[in-house]
């Protein structure tokens, strides 16, 4: 279960907050909220119903909360109770956050009105309770009864950190010039009662530095498999080894969270109609989680039947039958075969073999690693698995087992590679391939060509000379990766303990502050998740001679860029050779494109085309072309044919500035689909050109176009419209 956490916030929104200071581009409140919104969608996306936040606002306008009228507790606000935050709180609090209009409240008095938040919350249950106050330090503070405070958060073991802008913070290097009387005696007080308290006092510029570390997140360990490791058949053999085991994992690949598909919900508020709600589905959504709701997803399963409309017909799951991909083959499996052939097993881990780690190939690993350990407080099987760890170790032998996981699941084969560490002893466990898992390729050497009459050639235009290799060895050597200490002594330049996945910790980040921010751009990723995305500049310029003598001994020379732009407008590219390729073949200039290879031929023809006549002859065969595959297609037979063959004419077309002759055909073609003019009702073939995106060509895409967006648009309706 995981551990319960109770938090109150102490924000402190004076007057003073709302100023810039020390050349800072935001206000201190602005500033002090990245660390606080930080802390608290960190919360929200655990999702944990046992972490409690609360938030309290010091010196504000008005008084609410419920410790009565008197004055010491006057201008505290308690903005949200303890409870599990969720994003609609988020949005509900984002709308308070702005400075007031008043510098007066107690600091001391809302650490009292936290504390009395937690002690009614929590009562004595086991929570880790925290309160963090953020503060300038500029606002009357009221010492009195600072010893009772103190001992009242020691008793009841709470956390303390005190925060605030431009604090002095000589081990950080962060000290205030002329400084105001009143907060430099609120600094020293509250750093007296945060240290007596054994919390934590900073400055909030540090705080926010440190924000660009990524979290690593504690994970609860939890056994995947509590059972037996047994050699022989203890249902048989009173001699059989039975070891009681339990698995954990070693590594896991942490994923970051998937996308989650949401609607508009149905249930509109009165007067609302459904189009006015459409067009404000990001208003609603920014304003009200609760106008959300999940989509679901509905399947249906169809069969190729001739006799019914579209060549295809619906049929319930029920009716149909399981088939499993094996390879690129799809196997039939019935029902009553597929319970035959089930294998009932038993959960264990049974031995079955061993052989010699250098017999071994790392690669042979299919899933991340896990550790098999004794059961706890099992003497008797600690001293049996030790044993057998240690016999496995001192042999270099590694251990080849069934699993299964749980009874009557489909049993995998694992390899067992003893581990002893000063601090405990353990089974590595990985997964093993199957036969159907192995895939042998056989590729040419790197190191000598066989020809075709079987000699073996060393010296090659595709092979690396001496020259080259001496180039590339050195220039290797120039990029590694180390670094020297101030003394010279050679250090690791790629800590394990400084990089983190980009992925995970970059959309984590963007979806924190997208929680907060729902209007603002994100923000670039921090520098520590990219620091190991480019060379250091150091490097680069150790490296660059070795790289200038690689370019030379490779012969490296650029690659013309492809010319962009209109193909009407340029010459046809020519080879590097200089070479006339069709000369050479002895193609002569095409007449009549071929259903065939109607594609190429196509191409080919607009490439050649001299005059604007040829591209129109070109544009009519092809068009001919399609509408026959069309009306002669069994069902969707030809479809995808067709969608492809007109995706290359709307591009080609649109490269050669002749939209109006595809706009053209594709008004033709729909007309005639939907009259039933080729082979009957085709409109299914229309439902995949409009899903396919193969409209008219508008004047967005070519300035030579006559078509509007919205005509375009309206022209892709279902039903038959002229433009």
């Amino acid at each position: 279960m995981a551990e319960k956490e109770a938090t109150v916030y102490i924000v402190d929104f004076g007057r003073s907050m709302g100023e810039r200071r020390n050349g800072r581009s935001m206000t201190d409140l602005e500033w002090a909220m990245q660390y606080v919104w930080d802390r608290i969608t960190g919360t929200v996306a655990t999702g944990r119903k046992t972490a409690l936040v609360g938030v309290v606002g010091l010196r504000t306008d008005d008084t609410v909360h419920e410790l009565g009228d008197e004055l010491e507790f006057s201008n505290l606000s308690v903005l949200s109770g303890l409870k599990q935050f969720l994003m609609e709180d988020i949005r509900q609090l984002t709308e308070q956050i702005k400075p007031s209009k008043t510098n007066k409240g107690d600091a001391i008095s809302a650490l009292v009105l936290a504390m009395q938040m937690i002690i009614e919350q929590c009562k004595k249950l086991k929570y880790k309770r925290r309160i963090v106050l953020v503060t300038n330090g500029e606002g009357a503070m009221n010492p009195e009864s600072l010893d009772q405070i103190t001992k009242k958060i020691k008793v009841d073991n709470i956390e303390l950190i005190i925060l605030g802008p431009d604090f002095d913070d000589p081990e950080y290097g962060v000290k205030e010039e002329d400084k105001h009387p009143r907060k430099f005696e609120n600094e020293a007080l509250l750093r007296s009662f945060a240290e007596d308290c054994d919390g934590a006092f900073g400055t909030l510029e540090q705080a926010v530095a440190e924000l660009e570390m990524p979290r690593v997140k504690n994970t609860r360990v939890q056994a995947t498999f509590k059972g037996f490791l047994q050699l022989g058949n203890p249902e048989e053999y009173d001699t059989a080894v039975r070891i009681p085991v339990e698995r954990y994992y070693r590594t896991y690949s942490a994923k970051p969270p998937s996308a989650s598909q949401f609607a508009l919900r149905s249930d509109l508020a009165e007067g609302q109609t459904e189009s006015s709600a459409a067009a404000a589905g990001t208003q609603e959504y920014q304003a009200d989680g609760s106008s959300l709701t999940t989509v679901r997803n509905l399947r249906t399963y169809q069969i190729t039947d001739e006799t019914a409309p579209g060549g295809k017909r619906d049929v319930e799951r029920e009716d149909l039958a399981k088939g499993y991909e094996y390879g690129r083959t799809a196997v039939h499996i019935s029902e009553t075969d597929a319970n035959i052939t089930t294998l009932e097993t038993k959960a264990a881990i049974e031995l079955v073999g061993f052989i010699q780690s250098d017999n071994y190939d790392r690669y042979m690993h299919l899933t991340t690693t896990n550790i098999i350990i004794a059961q706890r407080a099992n003497d008797k099987a600690s001293l049996a698995l030790s044993s057998f760890i240690h016999a496995l170790f001192e042999l270099e032998c590694y251990a080849v087992a069934r699993m299964v996981l749980k009874e009557n699941k489909a049993p995998v084969m694992v390899l067992l590679a003893p581990s002893i560490e000063p601090d405990y002893e353990c089974l590595i466990e990985a997964q093993l391939p199957y036969a159907e898992d192995v895939r042998t390729y056989r590729f040419p050497p790197l190191d000598k060509v066989i020809m075709v009459s079987g000699k073996v050639v060393k010296e090659h235009r595709n092979l690396p000379n001496d020259d080259l290799l001496d180039a590339m060895d050195k220039y290797v050597k120039s990029m590694e990766l180390q670094d020297t200490d101030e003394d010279g002594e050679p250090t690791e330049a790629l800590p394990i303990d400084d990089s983190f996945s980009p992925v995970l910790h970059r959309i984590d980040a963007a979806i924190r502050y997208r929680a907060t921010h729902p209007k603002e751009p994100v923000p670039p990723p921090a520098k520590i998740l990219t620091r190991f995305s480019h060379p250091s500049e150091d490097m680069v310029e150790k490296s660059k001679k070795y790289l200038d003598r690689l370019i030379e001994a490779s012969d490296v020379k650029k690659v013309p860029p492809k010319v962009k732009g209109r193909k009407r407008a340029r010459e046809t590219e020519k080879p590097l050779s200089g070479l006339d390729v069709d000369a050479l073949l002895h193609q002569e200039k095409r007449n009549k494109i071929s259903p065939d290879n109607a594609i190429p031929e196509f191409k080919q023809t607009l490439s050649q085309a001299e005059s604007i006549d040829t591209i129109k002859e070109a544009v009519q065969q092809m068009g001919v072309i399609i509408e026959d595959q069309v009306k002669h297609s069994l069902g969707d037979v030809n479809y995808d044919r067709v969608t492809e063959g007109l995706g290359m004419m709307r591009e080609e077309l649109i490269s050669y500035e002749e939209p109006a002759l595809y706009n053209d055909f594709l008004k033709r073609l729909k007309d005639r689909l939907l009259k039933e003019e080729l082979g009957g009702d085709r409109r299914e073939l229309w439902w995949l050109i409009r899903r396919t995106k193969l409209g008219l060509i508008d004047q967005q895409q070519s300035d030579r176009s006559e078509v509007t967006e919205e005509e375009a648009q309206a022209f892709m309706a279902p039903k038959r419209s002229e433009v």
